[in-house]
């Protein structure tokens, strides 16, 4: 199909997203990025781009927070590293391991990561480049960090990207950027070793005592969570003193 001449970007008649990104994304480029989600195959669609810049600086704008409150815990954010099961080919899941450690190797040497803290308080999604030779390029618009965000799969979501043309509002939205990342009220935070830790997850050899616990655990809990519901499940009954019930602590139903 052959695309609309146009300065939008929504992945369907009027060009890819994804590949204007290919396209402007230079060796030695700096790289600026607003998205709720960050995955490892967008990055594996353009790695070959990504792997060369500078630098990444990469905006959570809206994070899933805590889904629960329990005192005896840190609090928890979710970032989505994995596209939807649903669409991504089991190809692309066999190599799991393999692009979610390329991935983490290149967060650790090229990225910085940072989270608004307040849920639902930053929805415009904008990607940022700016060249070696000092060559701005920018889009603004709905397109997240995704395979399909960006336009990369053969049924994508159809977005509404804008490419920013004139230099004064590029630069704006630098600044605009710099203003939130540099923020020192509250509004942000640094979780790149949040996101490393979960992504080293997809790839980390588990021990053998970890993976069978960790069956029992999803095998048992909708049962355990209704026992508990039902009052059969309690402290008198002596079953938190069991060797079973112990053993794999660090994954049970966190009540």
């Amino acid at each position: 199909m052959k695309n609309i001449p146009s300065s939008i970007r929504d992945n369907h008649k009027r060009g890819c997203i994804g590949n204007f990104l290919k396209q402007q994304i230079d060796e030695g480029s700096n790289l600026s990025i607003v998205s709720a989600y960050f995955t490892i195959y967008a990055y594996q669609r353009l790695k070959d781009r990504l792997n060369n810049i500078e630098s990444l600086y990469f905006l959570f704008g809206e994070p899933t927070f805590i889904k629960d409150i329990d005192p005896s815990k840190t609090d928890k954010k979710e970032f989505k590293i994995e596209d939807d099961k649903l669409v991504i080919p089991i190809e692309s899941r066999l190599q799991q391991k393999s692009i979610a450690k390329e991935c983490g190797n290149w967060i650790r040497n090229k990225v910085n990561i940072r989270s608004m803290v307040k849920p639902n308080f930053l929805h415009g999604k904008m990607y940022h480049v700016k060249n070696s030779n000092g060559v701005q390029k920018a889009i603004l618009g709905s397109s997240n960090f995704t395979v399909n965000g960006l336009g990369l799969r053969g049924s994508p979501n159809i977005e509404l990207n804008m490419e920013v043309t004139d230099d004064r509002d590029r630069t704006d939205l630098l600044n605009w950027f710099e203003e939130i990342w540099n923020d020192n009220t509250g509004l942000v935070e640094d979780v790149k070793d949040e996101v490393l830790k979960y992504i080293e997850q997809l790839y980390i050899e588990n021990e053998p005592e970890f993976i069978y616990f960790k069956t029992l655990y999803h095998l048992f809990e909708k049962f355990l969570s209704e026992q508990r519901r039902g009052g059969l499940l309690n402290e008198n009954t002596g079953f938190f003193e069991t060797k079973v019930w112990n053993m794999p602590y660090p994954i049970q139903i966190p009540w």
